[in-house]
């Protein structure tokens, strides 16, 4: 099956190079010819790797920035090109107009594709929201809680100051609590090492409140191997703890304010397949009175409406885990046609889930979904 797959894919990126080295290049010298194909040629040696077994995150890094900034500006100028050669048969003047609209087309896809992988990946909004509940205990009128969601830190180049920009931005919001909601790392607990010291100088009034995403449990590192699997999650989970971060699974945690207090839940992933449900809800709310405020953290937004609309009356879901794709123009991402609640704020009989499209991502790229800190402020109606 792995083996199809790199076939099919080495021949979707072949299929542009042929075209464009045919019509345009035939006659050119050997030198600039395999200057052009040199994309090709790293591409089928990293597949080549991954189907050995013997790729690193490095070269798959590279490996995406040559598809999209390279591989995928070919194809679009190919599409192009094709068209106005069919054109052509009818209008010369036609054959003229579509190839240059394929070279600018080419151009925009490309500029767009560099821009996405580095000032895109680095450009950090702060996004408030205020939420209303008319059940909130009147001391948290205005509790202000900033959430983080999928850092995905082994994206970033230790020492990276994005990181210290992140938690700088979210210590100046001097907010009464931090959540993190997840996807602390891409494949293994090793990538937070370089930035303990940073993330532990998270601050907030009422502590950092975290919870596994998909990506910490250690199976990334390990498809097959569970026993090995769990020992990585339980590296992340001691690790993340010693940041100072309070790590909840499948628990819950008391805030007391004045002489109200409201509870925070914290579950295991839960969502649709092909991810395993890991969480336990039922087993995280036990001890607490169902008069309590609840805010739940849970890292997938399927969640909500799986379990938490048709089984409980929590008030508030906090959630992660889409990244809006980290493509998005408007109100529009494709992540839409994989879940229905993916980015910002819903509502449905009275309970509430907001959406972080998050920092980071496994790959460094952000066209349009923005990374973002978002500061949630409780309101009483």
């Amino acid at each position: 099956m792995r083996l199809s797959l790199i076939i099919i894919f080495a021949s979707l990126l072949l299929i542009p190079d042929l075209y464009i080295w045919y019509f345009f290049l035939r006659k050119k010298k050997i030198g600039w010819v395999l200057l052009f194909f040199l994309p090709l040629i790293y591409t089928l040696m990293v597949a080549a790797l991954m189907f050995l077994g013997k790729n690193t995150p490095l070269l798959s890094r590279i490996l995406f920035y040559v598809l999209l900034c390279l591989s995928l500006p070919k194809a679009t100028f190919t599409v192009g090109d094709i068209l106005s050669q069919v054109v052509g048969h009818w209008s010369k003047k036609g054959r003229k107009i579509g190839m240059g609209i394929s070279i600018v087309l080419a151009v925009v896809v490309f500029s767009a594709a560099v821009y996405s992988c580095t000032a895109g990946v680095k450009k950090l909004e702060v996004k408030e929201q205020e939420l209303a509940f008319e059940n909130l205990p009147a001391d948290f009128d205005g509790y202000r809680i900033v959430q983080i969601s999928d850092l995905h830190i082994g994206s970033y180049n230790a020492g990276s100051d994005y990181v210290q920009r992140v938690v700088d931005s979210a210590n100046a919001l001097k907010p009464d609590l931090i959540v993190f909601t997840g996807d602390l790392v891409n494949i293994k607990s090793e990538e937070v090492q370089p930035f303990v010291e940073v993330l532990s100088s998270l601050k907030a009034k009422d502590g950092v409140l975290s919870i596994l995403g998909n990506h910490d449990y250690g199976t990334y590192a390990y498809y097959h191997d569970s026993i090995r699997s769990a020992e990585e999650c339980q590296r992340l989970i001691k690790i993340e703890r010693g940041l100072g971060w309070n790590l909840l699974i499948d628990s819950n945690v008391i805030i007391q304010h004045g002489k109200d207090h409201i509870a925070v839940v914290g579950v295991g992933d839960i969502g649709k397949p092909p991810f395993k449900p890991l969480g336990d809800l039922k087993k995280a709310t036990a001890s607490l009175d169902s008069s309590t405020f609840c805010i739940l953290l849970s890292h997938d937004p399927s969640h909500w409406r799986m379990e938490v609309l048709p089984q409980t009356d929590i008030p508030l879901t906090l959630s992660g885990h889409t990244h809006a794709m980290q493509f998005r123009i408007g109100d529009f991402s494709p992540v839409k046609w994989m879940y229905d609640e993916w980015g910002g704020l819903y509502e449905e009989n009275g309970q509430k889930l907001f959406v972080s499209t998050g920092i980071g991502g496994a790959m460094p790229f952000r066209l349009g979904a923005t990374p973002e800190i978002n500061l949630l402020i409780l309101k009483k109606k």
